[in-house]
């Protein structure tokens, strides 16, 4: 399944895959995300806010490069959807949903960095609903880091891990984030979870 969470007395994050890996590992969610699809034109990305944006970008990108269709690529903000909300924040940070094509006849494919429990994507289904009916709907993550509460599953993976409640794992992106593309295992403080939902 992947690397176990590193031990109490690690100091630093456990490196999961460096900036060449994740290209890699991008090039093969384009490839199975066009091989999930009937039509490629009727593919559409939808990225959920905040990591998942980019990556929809870069695998829309990917796809391209592979010789597909360029998709159309929308943003998805999930914050007034999750049901854990007024645990998160009493005021909190809304973005942007920017959706400017027919759900109705596109097979969308979310995409976002790490699932976890499954409550963000259930979050992002309702979010992406309201907006329209796609014909279909896959998840790509970058992520699949198990602990589903939900009976909820990706379609397309760049790499499973089996961290455990007592670890978190970070994507981070040099769009973003300080410094290159990199995805980190790392302990979390005694009584908390994270590392994607």
């Amino acid at each position: 399944m992947g690397r176990a969470c590193p031990e109490e007395s690690m100091a630093r994050p456990k490196r999961l895959m460096n900036a060449e890996q994740m290209e890699h590992a991008l090039t093969l969610i384009a490839e199975g995300v066009v091989g999930s699809m009937h039509d490629a034109a009727e593919l559409a990305l939808v990225g959920i806010h905040t990591r998942g944006v980019p990556l929809a970008r870069r695998i829309a990108d990917k796809i391209v490069d592979g010789g597909g269709p360029e998709p159309p690529v929308g943003t998805l903000d999930i914050s007034l959807y999750r049901d854990d909300l007024s645990q998160v924040a009493d005021q909190p940070i809304l973005r942007e949903t920017d959706i400017l094509f027919e759900l109705e006849s596109r097979r969308v494919v979310l995409v976002d960095d790490v699932i976890f429990t499954g409550r963000t994507i259930r979050a992002a289904l309702d979010a992406l609903t309201d907006l329209g009916r796609p014909r279909a709907i896959l998840l790509a993550v970058m992520v699949d880091r198990g602990g589903r509460e939900l009976p909820i599953h990706p379609d397309v993976v760049g790499m499973h891990v089996e961290a455990g409640d007592a670890c978190t794992v970070d994507v981070r992106l040099e769009s973003i984030d300080r410094g290159r593309d990199r995805i980190e295992l790392r302990r979390l403080e005694r009584d908390s979870r994270g590392g994607g939902e």
